[in-house]
Protein backbone atom coordinates (compact mmCIF):
# COMPACT_ATOMS: atom_id res chain seq x y z
CA UNK A 1 0.00 0.00 0.00
CA UNK A 2 1.32 3.58 -1.10
CA UNK A 3 0.46 4.87 1.83
CA UNK A 4 -1.28 4.51 5.82
CA UNK A 5 -4.06 7.02 7.29
CA UNK A 6 -2.42 9.50 9.11
CA UNK A 7 -3.42 9.05 12.86
CA UNK A 8 -5.38 6.18 11.74
CA UNK A 9 -5.91 5.06 15.50
CA UNK A 10 -7.50 8.47 16.64
CA UNK A 11 -10.04 7.82 13.56
CA UNK A 12 -13.32 6.22 14.23
CA UNK A 13 -12.67 2.44 12.45
CA UNK A 14 -14.48 2.31 8.87
CA UNK A 15 -15.09 -0.36 6.96
CA UNK A 16 -15.24 -0.09 3.04
CA UNK A 17 -15.94 -2.17 -0.09
CA UNK A 18 -14.17 -1.54 -2.81
CA UNK A 19 -15.17 -2.53 -6.57
CA UNK A 20 -12.87 -2.56 -9.84
CA UNK A 21 -14.62 -4.35 -12.74
CA UNK A 22 -11.84 -4.32 -15.52
CA UNK A 23 -11.82 -5.81 -18.82
CA UNK A 24 -10.91 -9.68 -17.98
CA UNK A 25 -11.20 -8.98 -14.20
CA UNK A 26 -13.18 -7.83 -10.94
CA UNK A 27 -11.29 -6.91 -8.08
CA UNK A 28 -12.99 -7.02 -4.65
CA UNK A 29 -10.96 -5.92 -1.48
CA UNK A 30 -12.47 -4.95 1.96
CA UNK A 31 -10.48 -2.07 3.91
CA UNK A 32 -11.08 -1.25 7.78
CA UNK A 33 -9.15 2.33 8.04
CA UNK A 34 -6.00 1.62 6.21
CA UNK A 35 -6.44 -2.06 7.12
CA UNK A 36 -6.73 -4.87 3.94
CA UNK A 37 -9.05 -7.05 5.22
CA UNK A 38 -9.33 -9.44 2.26
CA UNK A 39 -8.66 -8.85 -1.83
CA UNK A 40 -9.37 -10.74 -5.05
CA UNK A 41 -9.08 -10.87 -8.16
CA UNK A 42 -12.08 -12.67 -10.15
CA UNK A 43 -10.14 -13.63 -13.93
CA UNK A 44 -13.29 -13.96 -16.46
CA UNK A 45 -12.51 -16.15 -19.76
CA UNK A 46 -12.97 -14.36 -23.00
CA UNK A 47 -15.10 -17.63 -23.72
CA UNK A 48 -17.65 -16.41 -20.70
CA UNK A 49 -17.16 -12.50 -21.72
CA UNK A 50 -18.28 -13.24 -25.30
CA UNK A 51 -21.85 -14.39 -24.11
CA UNK A 52 -22.01 -10.80 -23.78
CA UNK A 53 -23.41 -8.90 -26.77
CA UNK A 54 -23.31 -5.53 -25.00
CA UNK A 55 -21.13 -4.25 -22.10
CA UNK A 56 -23.72 -3.76 -19.64
CA UNK A 57 -25.25 -6.88 -20.20
CA UNK A 58 -22.23 -8.19 -18.01
CA UNK A 59 -23.59 -6.34 -14.91
CA UNK A 60 -25.42 -9.14 -13.07
CA UNK A 61 -22.72 -11.83 -13.72
CA UNK A 62 -20.09 -8.90 -12.22
CA UNK A 63 -22.43 -8.11 -9.10
CA UNK A 64 -22.47 -11.91 -8.26
CA UNK A 65 -18.95 -12.37 -7.98
CA UNK A 66 -18.63 -9.49 -5.74
CA UNK A 67 -21.23 -10.93 -3.73
CA UNK A 68 -19.98 -14.31 -3.72
CA UNK A 69 -16.40 -13.60 -3.36
CA UNK A 70 -17.75 -11.51 -0.16
CA UNK A 71 -19.67 -15.00 0.59
CA UNK A 72 -16.52 -16.97 0.41
CA UNK A 73 -14.49 -14.75 2.76
CA UNK A 74 -16.85 -15.30 5.02
CA UNK A 75 -17.62 -11.61 5.44
CA UNK A 76 -20.19 -9.92 6.81
CA UNK A 77 -22.00 -7.33 4.85
CA UNK A 78 -23.35 -5.73 7.81
CA UNK A 79 -20.42 -4.50 8.82
CA UNK A 80 -19.59 -1.94 5.71
CA UNK A 81 -20.23 1.72 6.00
CA UNK A 82 -19.53 2.35 2.31
CA UNK A 83 -18.79 1.27 -1.30
CA UNK A 84 -16.52 2.59 -3.56
CA UNK A 85 -15.65 1.83 -6.63
CA UNK A 86 -13.52 2.73 -10.02
CA UNK A 87 -15.91 5.77 -12.35
CA UNK A 88 -15.26 4.53 -15.66
CA UNK A 89 -15.46 6.98 -18.78
CA UNK A 90 -18.36 8.84 -17.89
CA UNK A 91 -19.43 12.83 -18.87
CA UNK A 92 -16.55 15.08 -18.30
CA UNK A 93 -15.84 15.62 -14.65
CA UNK A 94 -13.54 17.30 -12.49
CA UNK A 95 -11.28 14.83 -10.26
CA UNK A 96 -12.60 14.11 -6.94
CA UNK A 97 -15.11 11.29 -4.58
CA UNK A 98 -18.58 11.61 -5.97
CA UNK A 99 -21.50 9.86 -4.20
CA UNK A 100 -23.54 7.37 -6.84
CA UNK A 101 -26.90 8.80 -7.35
CA UNK A 102 -29.40 7.29 -9.30
CA UNK A 103 -28.29 10.24 -11.72
CA UNK A 104 -25.08 8.69 -12.38
CA UNK A 105 -26.63 5.46 -12.62
CA UNK A 106 -29.24 6.73 -15.17
CA UNK A 107 -26.37 8.29 -17.29
CA UNK A 108 -24.48 5.14 -17.69
CA UNK A 109 -27.62 3.11 -18.68
CA UNK A 110 -28.98 5.38 -21.25
CA UNK A 111 -25.53 5.53 -22.61
CA UNK A 112 -24.84 9.08 -21.87
CA UNK A 113 -20.75 8.68 -21.23
CA UNK A 114 -17.87 8.88 -23.42
CA UNK A 115 -16.66 5.72 -24.40
CA UNK A 116 -18.38 1.77 -23.17
CA UNK A 117 -16.17 -0.01 -20.90
CA UNK A 118 -16.42 -2.71 -18.18
CA UNK A 119 -15.51 -0.16 -15.38
CA UNK A 120 -18.84 1.51 -15.59
CA UNK A 121 -20.06 -1.57 -14.41
CA UNK A 122 -18.51 -0.72 -10.84
CA UNK A 123 -21.13 2.68 -10.49
CA UNK A 124 -23.95 0.05 -10.85
CA UNK A 125 -23.48 -2.77 -9.15
CA UNK A 126 -21.98 -0.68 -6.30
CA UNK A 127 -25.36 1.43 -5.92
CA UNK A 128 -27.52 -1.47 -6.25
CA UNK A 129 -25.30 -3.15 -3.19
CA UNK A 130 -25.26 0.09 -1.04
CA UNK A 131 -29.27 0.37 -1.25
CA UNK A 132 -29.53 -3.17 -0.57
CA UNK A 133 -26.98 -2.90 2.89
CA UNK A 134 -28.53 0.96 3.25
CA UNK A 135 -25.39 2.39 3.47
CA UNK A 136 -23.59 4.91 0.45
CA UNK A 137 -21.44 4.12 -2.75
CA UNK A 138 -19.04 6.58 -4.21
CA UNK A 139 -16.65 6.38 -7.02
CA UNK A 140 -13.46 8.45 -7.32
CA UNK A 141 -11.03 10.36 -10.09
CA UNK A 142 -12.65 8.55 -12.72
CA UNK A 143 -11.24 7.48 -16.20
CA UNK A 144 -13.14 10.75 -17.03
CA UNK A 145 -11.48 13.08 -15.20
CA UNK A 146 -11.01 16.37 -17.08
CA UNK A 147 -8.66 19.17 -15.88
CA UNK A 148 -6.91 20.08 -18.97
CA UNK A 149 -5.75 23.71 -20.01
CA UNK A 150 -8.54 25.07 -22.76
CA UNK A 151 -5.20 24.81 -25.03
CA UNK A 152 -4.87 20.74 -24.55
CA UNK A 153 -8.42 20.34 -26.18
CA UNK A 154 -7.33 21.82 -29.58
CA UNK A 155 -6.81 18.70 -32.33
CA UNK A 156 -5.84 20.65 -35.16
CA UNK A 157 -9.14 19.83 -36.88
CA UNK A 158 -12.24 22.05 -36.29
CA UNK A 159 -15.20 19.21 -35.13
CA UNK A 160 -12.83 17.00 -33.36
CA UNK A 161 -11.50 17.88 -29.91
CA UNK A 162 -9.37 15.71 -27.76
CA UNK A 163 -10.89 13.43 -25.03
CA UNK A 164 -9.85 13.59 -21.31
CA UNK A 165 -9.74 10.05 -21.13
CA UNK A 166 -6.93 8.74 -18.95
CA UNK A 167 -5.90 6.72 -16.16
CA UNK A 168 -6.59 9.35 -14.10
CA UNK A 169 -7.16 7.67 -10.67
CA UNK A 170 -3.59 5.23 -11.12
CA UNK A 171 -1.80 8.80 -12.43
CA UNK A 172 -3.33 11.00 -9.02
CA UNK A 173 -2.87 8.41 -6.46
CA UNK A 174 0.89 8.21 -7.31
CA UNK A 175 1.47 12.07 -7.75
CA UNK A 176 0.21 12.26 -4.27
CA UNK A 177 2.50 9.69 -2.98
CA UNK A 178 5.46 11.36 -5.00
CA UNK A 179 4.70 14.49 -3.37
CA UNK A 180 4.37 12.98 -0.08
CA UNK A 181 7.49 11.44 -0.65
CA UNK A 182 9.08 14.77 -1.45
CA UNK A 183 7.77 16.19 1.74
CA UNK A 184 5.43 18.51 -0.12
CA UNK A 185 2.04 19.13 -1.13
CA UNK A 186 0.55 17.50 -4.40
CA UNK A 187 -0.79 20.93 -4.73
CA UNK A 188 2.88 22.28 -5.02
CA UNK A 189 4.03 20.28 -7.72
CA UNK A 190 4.82 19.74 -10.94
CA UNK A 191 5.25 15.86 -12.08
CA UNK A 192 5.22 13.85 -15.30
CA UNK A 193 3.30 10.60 -14.63
CA UNK A 194 2.94 7.22 -16.66
CA UNK A 195 1.21 4.38 -15.85
CA UNK A 196 2.18 1.52 -18.01
CA UNK A 197 0.07 -0.80 -18.56
CA UNK A 198 -2.20 -2.94 -21.56
CA UNK A 199 -2.53 0.87 -22.51
CA UNK A 200 -0.36 4.10 -21.46
CA UNK A 201 -1.24 6.81 -19.77
CA UNK A 202 1.25 9.66 -20.04
CA UNK A 203 0.09 12.67 -17.73
CA UNK A 204 1.38 16.52 -16.62
CA UNK A 205 -0.03 17.28 -12.77
CA UNK A 206 0.54 21.05 -12.17
CA UNK A 207 -0.17 22.50 -9.08
CA UNK A 208 -3.00 19.83 -8.07
CA UNK A 209 -4.71 19.34 -11.69
CA UNK A 210 -3.81 16.75 -14.27
CA UNK A 211 -4.00 19.12 -16.77
CA UNK A 212 -2.93 17.39 -20.44
CA UNK A 213 -2.64 13.55 -20.60
CA UNK A 214 -2.50 11.12 -23.78
CA UNK A 215 -5.85 9.06 -24.45
CA UNK A 216 -4.44 5.42 -25.07
CA UNK A 217 -7.45 4.35 -27.02
CA UNK A 218 -6.53 7.47 -29.43
CA UNK A 219 -2.92 8.58 -29.25
CA UNK A 220 0.40 8.51 -27.53
CA UNK A 221 2.48 6.10 -27.21
CA UNK A 222 2.16 2.06 -28.43
CA UNK A 223 1.80 -0.03 -25.95
CA UNK A 224 1.05 -3.48 -25.03
CA UNK A 225 -2.21 -3.48 -26.82
CA UNK A 226 -2.41 0.07 -28.21
CA UNK A 227 -1.42 0.99 -31.58
CA UNK A 228 -1.03 4.69 -30.38
CA UNK A 229 -0.92 7.90 -32.05
CA UNK A 230 -0.68 6.91 -35.94
CA UNK A 231 0.42 8.49 -39.56
CA UNK A 232 -2.77 9.77 -40.22
CA UNK A 233 -3.30 9.47 -44.14
CA UNK A 234 -2.36 6.12 -44.30
CA UNK A 235 -5.11 5.29 -41.19
CA UNK A 236 -7.51 7.03 -43.29
CA UNK A 237 -6.54 4.94 -46.10
CA UNK A 238 -6.74 2.09 -44.44
CA UNK A 239 -10.11 2.91 -43.33
CA UNK A 240 -11.56 3.22 -46.86
CA UNK A 241 -9.34 -0.10 -48.09
CA UNK A 242 -12.38 -2.02 -48.26
CA UNK A 243 -11.32 -4.50 -46.09
CA UNK A 244 -12.66 -3.74 -42.50
CA UNK A 245 -15.64 -2.43 -40.72
CA UNK A 246 -15.51 0.14 -38.28
CA UNK A 247 -15.41 -2.04 -35.54
CA UNK A 248 -12.18 -4.10 -37.23
CA UNK A 249 -10.05 -0.66 -36.87
CA UNK A 250 -11.42 0.41 -33.38
CA UNK A 251 -10.32 -3.03 -32.85
CA UNK A 252 -6.84 -3.08 -34.55
CA UNK A 253 -6.10 0.06 -33.02
CA UNK A 254 -7.02 -0.34 -29.41
CA UNK A 255 -7.00 -4.64 -28.84
CA UNK A 256 -4.36 -5.59 -31.05
CA UNK A 257 -2.02 -2.69 -32.00
CA UNK A 258 1.64 -1.83 -30.69
CA UNK A 259 3.55 -5.10 -29.49
CA UNK A 260 0.35 -6.95 -30.07
CA UNK A 261 -0.01 -6.23 -33.74
CA UNK A 262 4.35 -6.62 -33.93
CA UNK A 263 5.26 -9.93 -32.01
CA UNK A 264 1.42 -11.95 -31.75
CA UNK A 265 1.47 -11.48 -28.22
CA UNK A 266 1.21 -8.53 -25.68
CA UNK A 267 2.83 -10.71 -22.37
CA UNK A 268 6.30 -8.02 -21.46
CA UNK A 269 7.89 -10.84 -19.93
CA UNK A 270 7.19 -13.14 -22.70
CA UNK A 271 8.73 -10.45 -24.96
CA UNK A 272 11.49 -9.44 -22.68
CA UNK A 273 12.69 -13.90 -22.77
CA UNK A 274 12.64 -13.32 -26.67
CA UNK A 275 14.88 -10.01 -26.36
CA UNK A 276 17.27 -12.04 -23.86
CA UNK A 277 17.65 -14.55 -26.77
CA UNK A 278 18.65 -11.64 -29.12
CA UNK A 279 15.03 -11.86 -30.81
CA UNK A 280 15.67 -8.55 -33.51
CA UNK A 281 12.00 -8.24 -34.02
CA UNK A 282 11.30 -8.51 -30.12
CA UNK A 283 14.01 -5.82 -29.63
CA UNK A 284 13.01 -3.25 -32.42
CA UNK A 285 9.09 -3.22 -31.22
CA UNK A 286 9.94 -3.02 -27.28
CA UNK A 287 12.38 -0.24 -28.28
CA UNK A 288 10.30 1.40 -30.35
CA UNK A 289 7.45 1.75 -27.43
CA UNK A 290 10.33 3.03 -25.32
CA UNK A 291 10.96 5.70 -27.56
CA UNK A 292 7.17 6.68 -28.21
CA UNK A 293 6.78 6.64 -23.96
CA UNK A 294 10.02 9.13 -23.87
CA UNK A 295 8.83 11.53 -26.91
CA UNK A 296 4.91 11.77 -24.55
CA UNK A 297 7.15 12.08 -21.25
CA UNK A 298 9.39 14.72 -23.02
CA UNK A 299 5.99 16.72 -24.24
CA UNK A 300 4.13 16.82 -20.89
CA UNK A 301 7.53 18.31 -19.98
CA UNK A 302 6.92 21.70 -22.36
CA UNK A 303 3.85 21.41 -20.74
CA UNK A 304 4.90 21.82 -17.38
CA UNK A 305 7.39 24.63 -18.76
CA UNK A 306 10.35 22.34 -18.31
CA UNK A 307 9.87 22.55 -14.24
CA UNK A 308 9.31 19.11 -13.57
CA UNK A 309 10.16 17.85 -9.73
CA UNK A 310 9.32 14.43 -10.46
CA UNK A 311 8.98 11.54 -13.46
CA UNK A 312 6.57 9.14 -11.86
CA UNK A 313 5.75 5.46 -13.44
CA UNK A 314 3.56 3.17 -12.06
CA UNK A 315 1.38 0.49 -13.18
CA UNK A 316 1.84 -3.55 -13.64
CA UNK A 317 4.56 -2.94 -17.04
CA UNK A 318 6.69 -0.70 -13.97
CA UNK A 319 7.60 -4.10 -11.96
CA UNK A 320 9.91 -4.44 -15.45
CA UNK A 321 13.59 -3.57 -14.80
CA UNK A 322 13.85 -3.73 -17.47
CA UNK A 323 11.73 -1.27 -18.96
CA UNK A 324 12.13 1.37 -16.46
CA UNK A 325 15.46 1.44 -16.56
CA UNK A 326 14.96 1.84 -20.80
CA UNK A 327 12.68 5.06 -20.58
CA UNK A 328 15.04 6.32 -17.56
CA UNK A 329 17.82 6.44 -19.82
CA UNK A 330 15.97 8.48 -22.51
CA UNK A 331 14.09 10.92 -19.67
CA UNK A 332 16.22 11.08 -16.63
CA UNK A 333 17.74 14.82 -17.75
CA UNK A 334 14.26 16.01 -17.65
CA UNK A 335 13.87 15.65 -13.88
CA UNK A 336 16.43 15.58 -10.92
CA UNK A 337 14.12 13.15 -9.36
CA UNK A 338 12.78 9.54 -11.06
CA UNK A 339 10.16 8.12 -9.18
CA UNK A 340 8.87 4.05 -9.50
CA UNK A 341 5.77 2.82 -7.74
CA UNK A 342 5.26 -0.33 -9.49
CA UNK A 343 2.25 -2.33 -9.89
CA UNK A 344 -1.19 -0.82 -9.11
CA UNK A 345 -2.78 0.80 -6.15
CA UNK A 346 -5.79 1.78 -7.10
CA UNK A 347 -7.79 -0.10 -4.68
CA UNK A 348 -6.44 1.13 -1.55
CA UNK A 349 -6.08 4.43 -3.40
CA UNK A 350 -9.94 4.60 -3.36
CA UNK A 351 -10.45 3.16 0.00
CA UNK A 352 -7.99 6.05 1.84
CA UNK A 353 -9.72 9.02 -0.36
CA UNK A 354 -13.19 7.85 0.64
CA UNK A 355 -12.24 7.47 3.96
CA UNK A 356 -10.98 11.11 3.73
CA UNK A 357 -14.23 11.71 2.86
CA UNK A 358 -15.85 9.71 5.57
CA UNK A 359 -13.75 11.65 7.94
CA UNK A 360 -14.25 14.95 6.81
CA UNK A 361 -10.88 15.56 5.60
CA UNK A 362 -11.92 15.83 1.84
CA UNK A 363 -15.31 17.77 0.82
CA UNK A 364 -17.26 15.31 -1.47
CA UNK A 365 -18.35 16.25 -4.60
CA UNK A 366 -22.04 16.57 -6.29
CA UNK A 367 -22.39 14.72 -10.25
CA UNK A 368 -24.87 17.15 -11.11
CA UNK A 369 -23.58 20.35 -9.76
CA UNK A 370 -20.47 19.16 -11.56
CA UNK A 371 -22.48 18.89 -14.40
CA UNK A 372 -24.23 22.14 -14.60
CA UNK A 373 -20.89 24.03 -13.93
CA UNK A 374 -19.96 22.36 -17.72
CA UNK A 375 -23.08 23.67 -19.46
Amino acid sequence: MLTSLAGANRLPQMVVLAVNPGGSSTKVAVFSNERQLLAENIRHSPTLLAKYKMVLDQYRLRKDVVVESLRRHDFDVKRLDAIVSRGGPLLPLSGGVYRITSRVVADIRRGAVQSLHPSLLGPLVSYELAEELGVPAYFVDPESTDEFWDSARLSGLKGIERRALSHALSCRTVARAAARRLKRKYEACTFVVVHLGSGITVAAHVRGRQVDATNANDEGPMSPQRAGSLPLSALVRLCYAGRYSERDVLDLAQRSGGLQSYLGTDDILQIERLIERGNARAIQAYDAMVYQIAKEVGSMAVVCRGKVDAIVLTGGLAKSRRLVGSIRRWVGFLSPRFLVFPGEEEMPSMAQRLMRVLTGREREKVYEKELALRR
